[in-house]
Parts: C-alpha cells; sequence; structure tokens
C-alpha cells in the first residue's frame, strides 16, 4: 500500500543523503526501528506546545503554506 508524506525540503535533502541505494521506505523502516538505538518514543513529545500554542500557530501557518507548494508527481501503474 502506498501512502503520500509531506516533508519540508530539509527534512527530504536529509533522508535522500541517508538513503543512498535503499528506497525511502527502507530508510525510514530503518530509522523508526523499535530495537534501533536511535529509536525515540514519538510519544514524548506529546503536549510540548500547549504551553506556547502561539509558536504551534506559527509553525501549524507554515507547514499549510509549504504543502500549497508543494506539486504532486503523476505516476502511472
Amino acid at each position: 500500500m502506498v501512502k503520500m508524506v509531506s516533508l519540508s525540503d530539509k527534512a527530504y535533502d536529509r533522508l535522500k543523503v541517508r538513503k543512498g541505494l535503499k528506497s525511502f521506505s527502507e530508510v525510514v523502516v530503518e530509522l523508526t526501528n523499535e530495537k534501533s538505538e536511535k529509536y525515540k518514543d514519538i510519544m514524548k513529545f506529546a503536549g510540548i506546545f500547549k504551553d506556547n500554542s502561539d509558536e504551534w500557530g506559527r509553525i501549524e501557518k507554515e507547514i499549510y503554506a509549504e504543502r500549497k507548494k508543494a506539486k504532486l508527481k503523476d505516476y502511472k501503474w
């Protein structure tokens, strides 16, 4: 199953550097492997913006602005 994910240019560039000859999916699986020393529990970030909603509002606007700029590629299966 294929899913679409939006990444900032910076995130994409970093992932592409790690990719090498692997697929992006393989790199993401490796980076999120629970057995990896580099794995971090995402739940530790839950609620970090609760005391700083203005900052979250700014970040959210930036995310949506970047998504609008992104062009979806046409793939023929």
